[in-house]
């Protein structure tokens, strides 16, 4: 265990051990930080471009595995500084890559602070899972109108907690229920209770986000939590303890959505929300329609048409990432985002049952980015700070596993 989980502190040159507490502690505060979006630039960004800057003074490695992703990363960001020079009028464009370019080097921090230690994948999720309890009750606050301005965590009667945005309220929520399923299940039965309340004010959250992405996104990501927990675990009585509990969930659920269709207004936006189409997807220049249109015009634009461009030609903007890639950052940053997303996603099969004491962080996120590269079709996630967090938790544990494998070769008998 020792070889496995050893952490590359004489890569760090201060080698404090009281600096790197202080110094993980930030980085959770950070990943905390990350829930509260309401305007722009968020807290968020102001303290992590100080905390990234000054990891990477000290001295923070970066790997050959953290190097590539910083590559993937680059050459998106080209792609996307070339399809400026297309724009007509510049305007606040230079301001969106700016914005790209920074989530693009958080992800390459997250990757390299992970590989620094592994230890530090239990503080994010913790500071993942405490925002969203938090940011999850402002929006269920907001939705029911608990006090006067509360409404500020809602946009068109939908809850949206600390965010701008429904759409990215509810898959934030994703991982950290995840990470909650997954400590009920093999953490101590007496934090059982407190988990059990935070995963539910997380459910409730997702739900009255009233998001067709993250409703599929919780769907999709808690049974593929349960089938690769299942397929995981060898023992008959925790196979028993992952099937009872999801059954508990199911039936919670259940329970939920009938309480749920009792209020007029939850039930009258639930039936609208639930149906597979909406107006505004089908039609002419409905969201299906501007995706077909998008892609062929594309085709005759090797370089984009710059950031925001699409909403002037169209009614709304892309709703599609690989779209928005294709458009905001030409065909160049368009093939290294699909290489980007696909060698996330094989990282993370391939080393994903792993005996490894990453192993649960690197299943989570790898099963919440597979979700989120699928909502991708209908919705846009250029901007979203957890996805880039998501990419660099994957990438953190690829080079934790690389790292392991360099040791074990170097010295077979240790392990």
């Amino acid at each position: 265990m020792t070889a496995i989980g050893a952490s590359h502190a004489g890569a760090f040159k201060p080698g404090l051990a009281s600096v790197r507490l202080v110094g993980s502690g930030l980085v959770a505060f950070g990943v905390f930080l990350s829930g509260f979006v309401i305007n722009e630039p968020a807290p968020y960004e102001v303290f992590m471009a100080f905390l990234i800057g000054g990891w990477f003074i000290l001295g923070l490695r970066i790997s050959r595995t953290t190097g590539a992703l910083l590559a993937f990363m680059l050459v998106f960001m080209t792609g996307g500084f070339l399809s400026l020079t297309q724009m007509a009028r510049i305007g606040e464009a230079p301001i969106y890559m700016g914005v790209s370019l920074f989530l693009c080097l958080s992800s390459v921090f997250f990757s390299a602070i992970i590989e620094d230690d592994w230890h530090r994948l239990r503080l994010i999720f913790n500071a993942w899972a405490a925002a969203a309890v938090i940011t999850a009750m402002l929006g269920i606050v907001g939705y029911f109108k608990l006090f006067p301005g509360s409404e500020i965590f809602t946009l068109y009667d939908r809850a949206k907690g600390a965010f701008q945005d429904p759409n990215v309220f509810g898959p934030f929520l994703i991982a950290p229920s995840l990470y909650l399923i997954h400590s009920m299940l093999t953490g101590k039965i007496a934090t059982f209770p407190i988990k059990a309340f935070s995963l539910a004010v997380i459910t409730i959250g997702v739900l009255l986000s009233f998001s067709r992405a993250a409703w599929a996104l919780f769907l999709f990501s808690a049974m593929m939590m349960v089938l690769v927990m299942f397929i995981k675990e060898r023992s008959g009585a925790f196979r028993l303890k992952i099937i009872a509990l999801a059954l508990a969930g199911l039936i919670f659920a259940v329970v939920a959505l009938v309480v749920a269709l009792q209020i007029p207004q939850v039930a009258d936006l639930l039936t609208s929300r639930a149906s597979l189409e909406q107006d505004y997807d089908s039609g002419h220049l409905g969201r299906f329609d501007r995706h077909k249109l998008g892609f062929l015009a594309a085709m005759g634009q090797p370089l984009g048409i710059g950031p925001m461009v699409f909403s002037t030609i169209y009614p709304e903007d892309e709703h599609n990432i690989w779209l928005k890639s294709l458009t905001s950052y030409g065909w160049l940053g368009f093939v290294a985002y699909i290489g980007l997303v696909w060698t996330t996603i094989w990282f993370g099969f391939r080393y994903l049952l792993r005996e490894r004491p990453w192993q649960p962080y690197l299943m989570i996120a790898w099963i919440t980015i597979c979700g989120h590269e699928l909502i991708g079709n209908v919705i846009d996630t250029d901007h979203w700070r957890h996805h880039f967090l998501l990419f660099g938790i994957v990438w953190g544990c690829a080079a934790l596993e690389h790292g392991y494998q360099k040791r074990r070769a170097r010295a077979p008998a240790a392990t």
